[in-house]
């Protein structure tokens, strides 16, 4: 329930409008519900449109997706949180990835116990081949690019609150 106190505000309400926490709690818990919704029709769908265009290389989505993150010589522990893995689901992929001839394992420069993992001329080849296909109408090709910037930063502040 609101009471008004004033002037109309922005949105219509009148300046000083008390929203009832019961009303609030109520809007958040369902704008929270339908975003999740939506959250998560997009994430399949470009889990989707990547799986898709992995198949034409011959590639699984995880393959698809460690070469896409893999951007430049990084750990494995570093591409794992990319993907968004454990390092073990991870490695399966890369020990894959390895054995095509696709990437090489190096020491690391400043860590002994780490290794790095770095494409091969076949797999920065494939890489650019898979983000060539990946640039196809993808999901997000209906918004602008500063529509996309938007969605990213509204969606990087809800993630790291």
């Amino acid at each position: 329930m609101t009471t008004p106190e004033a002037h109309p505000d922005t949105q219509g309400r009148p300046t000083g409008t008390r929203v009832d926490p019961v009303d609030a709690r109520e809007a958040h818990a369902t704008a929270e519900r339908q975003l999740c919704g939506l959250v998560t029709g997009l994430a399949r769908r470009i889990a989707d449109h990547v799986r898709e265009r992995a198949t034409r290389l011959d590639l699984t989505a995880p393959q698809a997706t460690a070469l896409r993150e893999l951007t430049g010589p990084m750990t494995m522990r570093e591409l794992a949180d990319r993907m968004a893995c454990e390092p073990s689901n991870a490695t399966f992929v890369i020990d894959k990835l390895e054995s095509q001839g696709l990437l090489e394992r190096h020491p690391h420069p400043t860590d002994r116990r780490a290794k790095q993992l770095i494409l091969t001329p076949a797999g920065t080849e494939l890489r650019e081949r898979l983000l060539t296909l990946l640039k196809e109408e993808g999901p997000l090709a209906g918004l602008s690019l500063a529509e996309q910037g938007a969605l990213q930063d509204l969606l990087q502040r809800a993630v790291t609150r």
